[in-house]
């Protein structure tokens, strides 16, 4: 069976999460992505534990190996003339570049997007960065907390009069970051190459695509700056009421536990005031925390363990559900039914590799996790150059003059060329 991005081929400069993140589910979907990396260490993630013992070293890491399966690896060298001469002639046959330097790096190289261009119009050139392609914070480092700390997602965070609360999550990174990238990539292709119901014609040209993470975060707050916009009210942490300003809407510790109550429907509210035999409390609904409905809620909640709590949700339909640890969420019958846990089989690993699985599922044309183990370190560096047209000879000068490199077979070995 074909996969939906068959054909799209995906050059993917970036390291660690955000654009690892992007192209993974571009490449679960079909797409060929080749990682770009230096003739050094490689993605800086390679080296992080845990690990799985057995795997390549430069493959081994249980971080690195769930964002890059179903793709490959070659190293160049983009300091010197041959490396970026060899990502040109990539580019040229390629769909898409992937990356996430800060602004301007590869412009200094001699390899940025009107370079690219020259080589391949209808290239699709995705950028990521913390604050985007211009601006005030254009240069600024950042991460992830940063971003969130700035659009003010992260200060609206967390209980009244308690300290900014930071997601398990990285909301910027990946809803900020790799999400809003791979969207992009999909809208300019499909730009580039029409197709649809109206027979469409594309333009055959590629463009650029600016991800700001910052840009993204912001997004994530449409509703609540909605509000704002109308009302003129700034809300502060813990007045909202999507985060904590309800007690209807509020995580509530039970007798061994926690449970998440989400009665924001009168209808659902209603049918646990009901249940718990306490009809009093329907007209507070909507009362903040530290209210006297709030204790008798609280109160009701301690009363009763998760798994009484849990028996009580499937008799009364009200938005209940338990607060699982992660052990308990991987394990647990709902991500078992939707296949949000998978293995690969990562070479030389004494055991299968479980990762997350596919968050989207198409009904005619799924995607694929396990077509490629996670790749070792510039793995496929020669074999990628000869399909780009490089003669034996001229690969092995790439390789002898340190243009470009084959596979590392140790951290210390690429260490030694960084």
């Amino acid at each position: 069976m074909s996969l939906p991005l068959d054909g799209v081929r995906v050059l993917d400069l970036s390291r660690l999460l955000p654009g690892g993140f992007c192209s993974l589910l571009l490449a679960d979907f079909g797409a060929e992505v080749l990682k770009v990396e230096d003739t050094g260490m490689g993605d800086y993630i390679r080296w992080s534990p845990p690990f799985y013992e057995g795997a390549h070293e430069t493959a081994r890491s249980a971080l690195f190996l769930s964002l890059n399966r179903n793709k490959r690896s070659i190293r160049l060298d983009l300091k010197s003339e041959g490396g970026r001469e060899a990502l040109l002639r990539l580019v040229h046959d390629y769909d898409v570049v992937l990356e996430s330097f800060r602004p301007g790096v590869l412009d200094r190289l001699g390899v940025g997007y009107e370079r690219m261009r020259e080589e391949n119009p209808g290239i699709v050139y995705c950028a990521i960065s913390g604050y985007g392609q211009n601006g005030p914070k254009r240069d600024a480092s950042g991460h992830d907390t940063n971003y969130l700390g700035l659009i003010g997602l992260l200060g609206l965070t967390g209980e009244r009069g308690g300290e900014p609360v930071q997601a398990a999550g990285q909301i910027a990174d990946l809803g900020g970051g790799g999400l809003m990238a791979a969207f992009g990539i999909l809208a300019a292709l499909r730009e580039r190459d029409g197709s649809g119901p109206s027979g469409r014609s594309g333009s055959g040209e590629g463009q650029f695509v600016d991800v700001s993470m910052s840009d993204g975060a912001l997004s994530w707050l449409a509703m609540v700056a909605g509000a704002h916009f109308a009302d003129g009210v700034v809300p502060r942490r813990g007045d909202l009421p999507l985060a904590g300003s309800i007690i209807c809407y509020r995580p509530y510790e039970c007798a061994d536990g926690w449970i998440s109550l989400g009665a924001l429907e009168p209808k659902f509210w209603q049918a646990w005031c009901r249940g718990v035999g306490r009809e009093e409390l329907i007209a507070a609904q909507f009362e903040r925390p530290g209210s006297d409905a709030h204790a008798h809620v609280q109160e009701i909640f301690k009363g009763r363990t998760r798994e009484q709590w849990e028996a009580f949700a499937r008799e009364h339909d009200c938005c209940l559900e338990p607060v699982l640890e992660l052990d308990e969420a991987l394990g647990s019958e709902l991500v078992r039914e939707r296949e949000m846990v998978v293995e690969i089989e990562q070479p030389g690993s004494e055991r299968p590799v479980r990762q997350l699985g596919i968050p989207v599922k198409l009904g005619r044309t799924p995607g694929d996790h396990a077509r490629l183990p996670g790749p070792a370190l510039g793995e496929h560096t020669e074999e990628v150059l000869l399909a780009a047209g490089y003669s034996p000879a001229e690969v092995a000068e790439l390789l002898r003059s340190g243009a470009a490199a084959g596979p590392a077979e140790s951290a210390q070995s690429a260490m030694l060329r960084a």
